[in-house]
C-alpha cells in the first residue's frame, strides 16, 4: 500500500500565544511548532498498515521551516519519505486553498491509494481540510474514524467512525480514499534514537506552487474563500454576589434575580 500521510505544523500548547499588531492572527515568529495531535495519530494508523500490508509511507505537509521539522520527526517515527511543500506564496491559506495544494501534491507524487489527516487540527479546528481533499482528488472519503482494515492488496478498506451518542458505523470504501483520523484511535510511537538517525538518510522532496502547476492566484491567501478580519480573546467575566436575609429572603431573591436578570425562569 502506498499511504500519504498529512501533518500539520500548529504552536506548541504550552506555548503563550499573543496576538499580532493587525489582528488577524498570533505572533508566531517565536513559537515552538509541533505536529497536530490528531495527525500524530493519523501518522500512527498509516505506520501499522504499512507493517501489516506492506508498501511505503509519505509523510506531506505545508509551510516553512517549522514544517520541515514536523516531517522529520514523521520520519524518524518510521515514515518512509517526506514531501515539503514550501513557498512564501503558501502563506495565508486556509482550509479550501490548502486542501487544493495538499491534492495537486498527492496528484504530482503519482496518487496513493490511502490519504491520512487528522479530524481536524489543534489551531483552526475546523474539520474540513481533509473532506475538501478528498473531494479536489475526487476520491471517496471517511472522517471521524476510530478503526481501519485494509484487505489484501489495499484495493478496498473498512472504516469504523464515531457518531454521536457513543455509536460507531462501519464503512467499506474501495481505494483510493481519504480517511480523517479522530484522538485515541491508537497510542502514536515515540521516535527512537535509531528513527532519528535514519531520518537523515531518507528522501526529503521540497516542492513550490510552480513545481505543482499552481498559479499565484489560486494558493496562499490569494486562494483562499474567507477572510480573517479580526481575532479576540474571550473575555474573562465573573460576578459574585452573596444575598443576606434569612433563608426565605434568600430564595425569594435568587428566584427573582434569576427570572429578571439571568432570565432563565
Amino acid at each position: 500500500m502506498k499511504i500519504i500521510s498529512c501533518m500539520k505544523p500548529v504552536p506548541d500548547p504550552a506555548s503563550r500565544l499573543i496576538i499580532n499588531e493587525t489582528k488577524t492572527w498570533i505572533k508566531d515568529q517565536d513559537l515552538t511548532f509541533v505536529a497536530s495531535e490528531a495527525d500524530n495519530y493519523a501518522l500512527e494508523e498509516g505506520l501499522r498498515l504499512k507493517e501489516k500490508h506492506g508498501g511505503e509511507v509519505i509523510v506531506l505537509s505545508m509551510g516553512g521551516e517549522e514544517a520541515a521539522r514536523v516531517l522529520r520527526s514523521g520520519l524518524a517515527m518510521g515514515a518512509d519519505r517526506a514531501i515539503h511543500l514550501l513557498d512564501p506564496k503558501f502563506k495565508g491559506a486556509d482550509e479550501f486553498a490548502a486542501a487544493a495544494t495538499l491534492a495537486k501534491a498527492i496528484e504530482k507524487d503519482g496518487g496513493a491509494d490511502l490519504v491520512l489527516a487528522g479530524v481536524q487540527s489543534d489551531d483552526l479546528g475546523t474539520g474540513m481540510t481533509g473532506t475538501m481533499m478528498a473531494e479536489f482528488l475526487g476520491w471517496v472519503h471517511a472522517t471521524v474514524v476510530v478503526g481501519v482494515e485494509a484487505a489484501a492488496g489495499g484495493k478496498s478498506l473498512k472504516a469504523r467512525r464515531e457518531l454521536e451518542g457513543g455509536i460507531n458505523e462501519t464503512v467499506e470504501l474501495p481505494a483510493p480514499a481519504v480517511l480523517t483520523i479522530q484522538f485515541g484511535i491508537n497510542q502514536p510511537r515515540y521516535a527512537s534514537l535509531k528513527g532519528i538517525m535514519a531520518a537523515k538518510k531518507k528522501n526529503f522532496k521540497v516542492w513550490t506552487a510552480a513545481d505543482l502547476g499552481l498559479a499565484d492566484d489560486a494558493v496562499g491567501k490569494a486562494g483562499a474563500m474567507y477572510e480573517v478580519k479580526e481575532i479576540l480573546i474571550p473575555e474573562k467575566k465573573s460576578k459574585v454576589e452573596i444575598l443576606g436575609g434569612t433563608a426565605e429572603e434568600a430564595t425569594a431573591a435568587l428566584v427573582e434575580k434569576l427570572r429578571k436578570e439571568a432570565k432563565v425562569i
